[in-house]
């Protein structure tokens, strides 16, 4: 290896938004994480959304009094609307 052109390689302090720390190494001194696997769904089995923008209220605000047309038709119905054919 060449000297000198190589970032130093230190232990760093790894902190997650749920408030869970470990120790790892990398070329920074501090991290700052969202999800961590103290709380990632994927290893705790939980379902939990992560939502920063506001996403997940917006869609049930705007579908919570209408619903999902399609489910309230029927499957010949929808089928026959999708091929501009309606059956009697």
């Amino acid at each position: 290896m060449k000297e000198k052109i190589h970032p130093k390689y230190m232990t760093t302090k790894v902190t997650c938004g749920c408030g869970n720390s470990f120790l790892t190494r990398s070329t920074v001194p501090e991290l700052k994480v969202d999800i961590c696997n103290a709380c990632h769904p994927f290893y705790t089995g939980k379902l939990k959304y992560v939502d920063t923008a506001g996403r997940i209220e917006k869609f049930q605000r705007k579908f919570a009094a209408t619903g999902y047309s399609s489910l309230k038709r029927g499957k010949k119905a929808a089928a026959a609307t999708e091929t501009g054919t309606a059956e009697t």
